[in-house]
């Protein structure tokens, strides 16, 4: 038998304006800063713009997310649509892992031969910018302490307002010294900087759409204290898994000591992985130890066990 499951989360939906907000600015002037990138040839712009559009894409993905875990689950998807948020982190992954291979080798060719930058108009751009970059952090630093989701697009928003400072330190270099290497130096630094949250990103998406375990879960900690449960003598077939970056999901069997409740077992192991673990989608089966044998061999009773 099962027990039962928690599908709400409404700090998904609360902050859903500042994010059209921060979307609507963030998409504004990812137009305005890659038209400035090709007026003024600078290579630190166009890498930022490449920032500034993952950005874009971090919201859309968050927006994404936001409204269609609004969707009830059907006889197609029993889940909902909780996955597209690890398809859409995968999709900037790849893009973004793309966008930095190009930056890296023109910043490359540029070191042999660097052009001439126009330093105003990269300071104007960046520094616009950085404004953009403060207003969409203030929109979302509210719900960032509540959802994942908001934490993910207001760490992007924060780390590109980071590349807008170093573009606005490098036109300032070049317009008082002339230097112009700086310029493909600064978009080789900001190409190299974004890889690493790349890769992070890419890993956890692909963990989320593998069924791996959640970032944080200690399965023997999580076995251990199912088996302090009161009438519990043991948990095998145990699975925990991500329906999405905020829901983690439990899946196992626990043999009961005789004559022990299993409704009041089944309800006190659900509580406890609530209250300790934060996972509050569980489907507990129970079973009682006289039938199931001790010996290793019992093992292959279970083994044509199908888990979701």
């Amino acid at each position: 038998m099962g027990a039962g499951h928690d599908h709400g989360d409404s700090s998904q939906i609360r902050h859903e304006r500042p994010l059209w907000w921060a979307l609507g600015l963030t998409a504004v002037f990812l137009a305005a800063e890659l038209i400035g990138a090709w007026l003024t040839n600078s290579l630190a712009l166009l890498s930022d713009a490449a920032h500034m559009g993952t950005d874009t894409l971090a919201l859309v993905i968050a927006l994404t997310s936001v409204r269609l875990s609004r969707r009830a689950a059907d006889a197609r998807r029993t889940f909902g649509y909780v996955r597209v948020e690890a398809l859409g982190a995968m999709v900037n992954g790849l893009m973004l892992f793309g966008v930095a291979a190009y930056i890296l080798w023109e910043g490359w060719q540029r070191f042999q031969q660097p052009p001439e930058v126009a330093s105003t108009g990269m300071l104007v751009v960046a520094t616009v910018g950085l404004i953009v970059n403060m207003i969409s952090m203030r929109l979302l630093k509210a719900g960032s302490g509540e959802s994942l989701n908001m934490k993910g697009a207001y760490l992007e928003v924060w780390s590109d307002m980071l590349g807008s400072v170093a573009v606005i330190a490098g036109a300032i270099i070049i317009k008082v010294t002339g230097w112009w290497r700086v310029d493909p130096i600064l978009a080789v630094l900001i190409g190299l900087w974004v890889l690493p949250r790349t890769w992070v990103l890419l890993k956890d998406a692909l963990n989320v759409l593998m069924m791996g375990v959640p970032k944080g879960v200690d399965l023997p900690k999580i076995r251990a204290e199912l088996e302090a449960v009161p009438g519990v003598i043991e948990i095998h077939d145990l699975h925990v898994w991500a329906l999405a970056s905020t829901q983690p999901a439990l899946a196992a069997h626990a043999v009961t000591a005789p004559g022990a409740n299993e409704a009041e077992v089944r309800n006190d192991a659900t509580k406890r992985l609530a209250e300790v673990f934060s996972i509050r989608h569980v489907t507990l089966q129970t079973e009682t130890s006289a039938s199931h044998c001790a010996e290793p061999p019992c093992d292959d009773e279970h083994k044509d066990h199908q888990h979701p």
